[in-house]
C-alpha cells in the first residue's frame, strides 16, 4: 500500500506543478512569488537527488580511487575532479585563475580567452577514473598555459628525500602536444621545483620525481602542487582521462 500511495501522491504533485507552470504567465504576482519560493525549495532537493543518482547509476563507479600502485606505496590519491561530478561541470571563455572544483585551476596570459574546460564522464571499459577533463583551445595569443593541481595536506605527511612521487595520467590530444609536469614543493621561504617532460603520443603516461635530487627541507613542507604546462596549445583539444599520484620509497643502493 505504501508504494501505491507514493505513486498517487507523486502523480498529484506532478499535476499540481504542471498546472502552475502552464498558468505562470497569468498568475497574479503576489501568488507567483510564493510559487517561485516553493519551486526553488523543491528544485534544491531534486537537483541533489539527480546529482547523486546519476553518479551512482553510471560506471565506472563514482568516487573510485582504485588504480595500480607501485610496491611499497605509502600514499596515493586521485583528485576529486576525476572521482566525482562537480557542481559546475565546465567553464567557457575561461579567464586566468579559473577554478574547476577545489583542486584544479587554469592559468594563462591570453588577452582574450578562447579556452574551455569541461568535466566529462568516462564510459570506456579501460577507464578506471569515473570522470575526465577536456580542455579545448582555439585561438591562443598568450605565452603560457598551465593547469595547476593542488595536492592535499596528506601528501606532505611523512614525506622525505628518500621518496619517489609518481604521476600516472591518461592523456588524449587531437594533435601532438608538448606537455611538461612541474612539481612544486614549498618548504619554509623556499619552493623546490622538479620538471619532467611527458612522452609525446603515448596515452598512458608515467613520470617519477626523485626527491633525493632536491634540496628539500623535510621538516618545513607547507604545500605541494603540480603544474601541467602546455606548449603551443592553440587549435587543439586535450582530454585528461585520468590523473593519479602515488608515493613510495626509492630503492636502497
Amino acid at each position: 500500500m505504501g508504494r501505491i500511495l507514493d505513486r498517487l501522491f507523486h502523480q498529484r504533485a506532478l499535476r499540481h506543478w504542471r498546472r502552475d507552470a502552464r498558468q505562470a504567465d497569468q498568475t497574479p504576482l503576489s501568488e507567483l512569488r510564493g510559487q517561485r519560493n516553493r519551486a526553488r525549495q523543491l528544485r534544491a532537493h531534486l537537483d541533489r537527488l539527480l546529482h547523486v543518482a546519476e553518479g551512482r547509476l553510471a560506471l565506472p563507479q563514482i568516487g573510485s580511487s582504485f588504480f595500480p600502485k607501485p610496491h611499497g606505496t605509502d600514499w596515493s590519491w586521485r583528485p576529486a575532479l576525476w572521482r566525482g561530478p562537480l557542481p559546475v561541470p565546465g567553464i567557457s571563455s575561461a579567464p586566468s585563475k579559473s577554478k574547476l572544483g577545489e583542486e584544479v585551476q587554469l592559468f594563462h596570459d591570453c588577452s582574450y580567452s578562447e579556452l574551455t574546460l569541461r568535466q566529462l564522464r568516462n564510459t570506456r571499459e579501460q577507464d578506471l577514473a569515473p570522470f575526465g577533463l577536456r580542455m579545448d583551445v582555439f585561438k591562443f595569443d598568450g605565452s603560457f598555459l598551465s593547469l595547476v593541481i593542488e595536492l592535499p595536506p596528506s601528501a606532505s605527511e611523512g614525506m622525505t628525500r628518500q621518496h619517489l612521487l609518481r604521476i600516472d595520467a591518461i592523456i588524449e590530444t587531437e594533435k601532438p602536444q608538448e606537455i611538461f609536469a612541474r612539481l612544486n614543493i614549498k618548504h619554509g621561504p623556499n619552493t623546490e621545483q622538479l620538471v619532467r617532460e611527458l612522452p609525446l603520443g603515448e596515452p598512458g603516461v608515467l613520470v617519477e620525481f626523485d626527491l633525493a635530487y632536491s634540496r628539500l627541507n623535510e621538516k618545513r613542507i607547507e604545500r605541494i602542487w603540480l603544474d601541467l604546462i602546455f606548449e603551443a596549445p592553440d587549435m587543439n583539444q586535450v582530454i585528461l582521462r585520468d590523473l593519479t599520484f602515488s608515493r613510495h620509497h626509492r630503492a636502497a643502493i
